[in-house]
């Protein structure tokens, strides 16, 4: 080919390079490459074919190692990323608030405006595509040192979304799930309750007291650790759960031996899109979870290292057709909780709870829930023998109003009270609490 025929080619050429080229911090050199037509050189360096071809190579050269380089950087960026497969969502939550009568139901807490807040980060990754890795952090604090008495956290007036770690990110939560067959999830992993294997038992979100979770949070009351269940739900909507939860199981007393504290719960539902009904036995070995919503006499009950108890809860929910309607959705629980073991003449041996609470949603604007709940906290109904004290006669409520601002925050403004909560008729309380979340 000629040299004239060889530069309209190459000149071709160039104008697809060029854009490159400039894209890479101007590895080309153009001034240089214009310089080629209107040199003033000698004729000892005029252009020639070899010439041009040396050139371009060279600059073409130059440009693939600034690519290369480039994708090293990317892969090194990728390498400190998630991978493809994890995701994250999370939340913070703050609130503000008084509990009137809080230091007679515990003589550490206090009656003075305080607050707390939590910030949580949830992880998820699959390895299948039907699988699911969830891991939870958690961050949060309620005043004072993680694990001490608060208003916040004392387990009658304990705040829905409470976690006191003293500023602290800790795991909160770790669990695994996988797919056996068609309708089977299995669960396990080192930091699970009981309740995430559960067919869901019940549909009210409580506005700020943890009691009035999943339906009464008496026999379902959570305690995080090793676990593991299963979950069987067919298509026409019956169901069955059965999960282990074991505090023994990293420690010294062992998985399931006599001094574990374990609970083990067997779930019956039927579950279509607007109603549910279950039934769920719970074996307890030394289990205290109950305590979120039990009297002091209720919440002794079997609650030692070896100490056996059984409970049966029961559940049922209802939704209308249509929201933002005058009809609510309706929630509602009971519960019994006895001793297997012989206990003391006169000693508490059975007990019993109720729920019933009611959401309206969309009332006055898009995704806004007001909702009202009451529960009898399990209290003693029979003792070994006769009762050497009768029990008091406790009940709590609340009601709240939440809206969403956006897409991503949530306030919830709320009252709540009840009457001899947990020792004695002295125990009444009235509080008034503010909460924001925001979810991202």
């Amino acid at each position: 080919m000629k040299l004239f025929q060889q530069m309209l080619v190459a000149g071709a050429s160039l104008s697809l390079i060029a854009p490159i080229a400039a894209q890479a911090s101007d590895v080309v050199n153009l001034e240089e490459m214009s310089n080629y037509s209107r040199s003033d050189k000698k004729s000892s360096s005029r252009l020639d074919s070899k010439t041009f071809i040396n050139t371009v190579s060279e600059d073409i050269a130059n440009l693939n190692g600034r690519v290369d380089g480039l994708e090293a950087k990317q892969n090194n960026f990728e390498a400190g990323a998630f991978s493809s497969t994890t995701s994250m969502d999370g939340k913070a939550a703050f609130w503000i608030g008084a509990i009137d009568g809080a230091t007679k139901v515990d003589s550490s807490d206090s009656e003075s405006v305080s607050t707390g807040y939590i910030y949580q980060m949830n992880l998820n990754t699959s390895f299948t595509g039907d699988d699911n890795l969830y891991v939870r952090l958690k961050a949060g604090d309620v005043g004072g040192q993680p694990d001490t008495a608060s208003v916040w956290d004392s387990k009658p007036t304990y705040h829905i979304e409470t976690k006191d770690t003293g500023d602290a990110l800790k795991l909160d939560k770790a669990w695994y799930t996988f797919p056996v067959g068609d309708n089977i999830t299995a669960f396990v992993g080192p930091r699970i309750e009981n309740y995430y294997m559960y067919i869901t038992p019940s549909i009210y979100q409580p506005g700020v007291l943890k009691s009035m979770k999943l339906g009464g949070n008496s026999n379902f009351g959570a305690s995080t650790d090793v676990g593991y269940g299963f979950k069987y739900e067919t298509d026409g909507g019956f169901g069955i759960a059965s999960n282990i939860v074991s505090k023994g199981a990293d420690g010294t007393a062992g998985h399931l031996g006599k001094l574990d504290d374990s609970k083990w719960d067997t779930q019956l539902a039927y579950t279509t899109d607007r109603w549910h009904v279950s039934a769920t036995l719970s074996n307890q070995q030394g289990w205290e979870g109950q305590q979120y919503n039990a009297t002091s006499k209720a919440a002794g009950i079997a609650d030692a290292d070896g100490e056996d108890a059984t409970g049966y809860a029961f559940r049922a929910y209802w939704s209308p057709e249509e929201s933002g309607t005058a009809t609510p959705e309706i929630s509602v629980g009971y519960d019994i909780r006895s001793a297997d073991d012989t206990v003391s003449s006169g000693q508490p041996k059975e007990s019993d709870s109720y729920f019933v609470g009611l959401t309206w949603k969309d009332m006055f604007q898009a995704d806004d829930r007001i909702g009202v709940a009451i529960t009898q906290p399990l209290k003693v109904t029979e003792c070994n023998g006769t009762c050497s004290a009768a029990d008091v006669d406790p009940l709590v409520w609340e009601a709240y109003y939440a809206f969403r601002p956006n897409d991503s925050m949530e306030v919830r403004p709320a009252v709540f009270g009840g009457s001899d909560i947990f020792a004695d008729t002295e125990d009444d309380i009235f509080g008034a609490v503010l909460t924001t979340v925001f979810k991202f």
